[in-house]
């Protein structure tokens, strides 16, 4: 059983998306290695997983 509709799940992608452009244009601005690029890279990751997931399940409801 489905709990989001393929809008529903279409709405969340666009912020997730929104948040790994920004997160990569902001971590050109630091130093590979510094805690602020580091930070930024672990959520680059979350951000990617999380819009796999969302990416996948609107795949499964074609």
């Amino acid at each position: 059983m489905n709990k989001y509709t393929n809008e529903e799940l279409t709405e969340a992608l666009r912020p997730v998306v929104s948040i790994i452009s920004k997160c990569e244009k902001a971590q050109v601005k630091f130093d590979e290695g510094t805690s602020h690029y580091r930070r930024l890279e672990n959520l680059i990751k979350a951000t990617d997983s999380a819009k796999a997931l969302i990416e996948e399940q609107l795949t499964l409801m074609e």
